[in-house]
């Protein structure tokens, strides 16, 4: 056999053989741990695939990023102690931000548990609408105040 035979047959025998030729082993595990962060809307429902962004204490780039699962959960394994930030934003005007510290054993400093639901922050939208509307409700207080007073002249 010529030596381009040869070659022609391991080239063909080495296409036509399975893939884990070349292939490589890949190894899983399941552990325990991870802090679970939960966002919910006021009225109670989940929000389901919204997109997080976690920021480790004192970085500049975002640690982790990703979206909640359908029950508006997301779980994070911090590896640095200090006070984590987790911001969540469902891409239609409400976003959640929450402050979580953690202590050197890499879990939630006790008594924090229940301290994120309550640090939640309006979108700019809502902001933007509650300075129109105290501007428009300042205004008219004023404007009937001043009609009031010219009445009585």
């Amino acid at each position: 056999m010529t030596y381009r035979k040869r070659m022609f047959l391991i080239a063909t025998l080495a296409f036509l053989l399975p893939s884990s030729l070349f292939a490589h082993g890949v190894k899983g595990t399941v552990k325990e741990g991870g802090l679970v962060v939960t966002a919910q809307y006021d009225t109670g429902e989940v929000m389901s695939y919204a997109r997080v962004r976690i920021s480790a204490p004192g970085a500049k780039l975002p640690f982790q990023s990703g979206r909640t699962d359908r029950n508006g959960r997301f779980c994070f394994f911090p590896d640095a102690q200090g006070d984590w930030k987790v911001v969540v934003d469902d891409e239609m005007g409400h976003r959640l931000e929450v402050m979580v510290p953690v202590n050197e054993a890499m879990e939630l400093k006790s008594n924090q548990q229940n301290r994120g639901l309550v640090l939640s922050s309006l979108s700019r939208y809502e902001k933007a609408l509650m300075g129109i509307s105290i501007i428009f409700g300042l205004s008219g207080i004023f404007f009937w105040w001043r009609g009031k007073k010219i009445r009585k002249m």
